[in-house]
């Protein structure tokens, strides 16, 4: 008797999707990223099927230097895989390498509203920050769909989001919900997965401001230099007292650098703020560096192997493409069908 006929055989139920992805805009990922998304991509893998992609297309939004973009997407692919992401228990992809993303965007494209693009709060900020309309690309009006097409396309039963990406998914439920009403069921309507409360990571010179490429003085990133990570966290600011406690109103920065200490030795705050009773700034300062040096001085040696071996990079990301367009095309192939698009007939 076969495992699909005997009543004593119970099928191991599958795992709930999940679909994140980070953009190679930058030579490296920082502190931020890792303590806000990337730590939590790894834990998710013990309780999820994960489809983890480097958003490349996402990148091209804004004028790119071709070498850059290919060395930065390795880096980010690198990263990915020293830090933890395992392309064995992991679909690890560039979104490049899977058309059907944007096959399945042209599609909701067609679904979606002006106006409903158009309201979309990021593209309202980048947007604005650009001299005049004529440089605002149109991809940068309608990535909210290509979005939606990379959730969408693997079926995922969640995302998960963070405050600023919220209405996006939103977006993602709701071109779901509209096709499915006028097609039959096809989407599957993704639900949030709200990420476990983590540490908040401000900027090391303004800590009143989130750790971002933005404010490039106070950033932490993962493949810097180490000796001029310690400088700068040497150089954090603080204030003018000299009591090490954690107060977010009156003592940011000081409140800052336990986190990020927090961070690096999993030691409770309340367990730090004992541990340097009767000490100072100085001493905070120089236990983190040590910390913040121990724990990235392995992921950027994980990271030198993996770039002195392009060859292996391709080979991942070949494998993690291939598994990818396996989901994604089975997508594209019903939508078509939904839509009413003639099938590819034999040549």
């Amino acid at each position: 008797m076969s495992a699909l006929t005997d009543p004593t055989v119970t099928a191991t139920p599958r795992r709930p999707r999940v679909l994140s992805g980070i953009q190679p805009t930058a030579d490296s990922f920082h502190v931020g990223n890792y303590v806000g998304a990337l730590k939590q991509w790894v834990e998710l893998q013990d309780t999820h099927e994960t489809f983890y992609m480097v958003a490349d297309l996402h990148a091209i939004t804004v004028e790119q230097d071709p070498p850059t973009l290919r060395s930065r997407t390795r880096a980010s692919v690198a990263q990915l895989l020293a830090l933890g992401v395992d392309p064995e228990r992991s679909v690890l992809f560039a979104q490049s390498h899977v058309p059907a993303h944007s096959q399945l965007s042209w599609v909701l494209e067609c679904q979606a509203g002006f106006g409903e693009a158009g309201r979309m709060t990021q593209f309202k900020d980048k947007s604005a920050r650009s001299a005049s309309a004529e440089h605002v690309s149109v991809g940068l009006f309608t990535y909210p769909i290509l979005q939606a097409a990379d959730i969408l396309i693997y079926q995922a039963d969640t995302v998960p989001v963070g405050e600023d990406q919220r209405q996006h998914l939103e977006l993602s439920r709701n071109l779901a919900q509209r096709f499915n009403s006028r097609y039959g069921k096809t989407l599957q309507v993704p639900e949030p997965y709200i990420l476990k409360a983590t540490a908040k990571i401000y900027d090391l010179m303004d800590p009143s401001a989130k750790m971002s490429k933005s404010l490039p003085g106070g950033v932490l990133d993962l493949l810097a230099d180490v000796k001029k990570s310690v400088k700068s966290i040497k150089s954090a600011v603080t204030d003018t007292e000299r009591e090490v406690r954690f107060d977010e109103v009156n003592k940011p920065g000081v409140s800052n650098l336990l986190t990020l200490l927090h961070v690096f030795t999993d030691s409770p705050i309340a367990e730090l703020e004992t541990g340097f009773e009767g000490k100072g700034y100085g001493d905070l300062k120089g236990d983190l560096a040590a910390a913040f040096t121990a724990f990235v001085e392995p992921v950027q040696a994980k990271v030198k192997t993996y770039l002195d071996d392009p060859a292996e990079l391709d080979r991942i990301l070949a494998g993690g493409a291939r598994r990818a367009r396996e989901v994604a095309d089975a997508t594209v192939r019903s939508v078509y069908e939904k839509i009413g698009f003639l099938a590819l007939g034999a040549e």
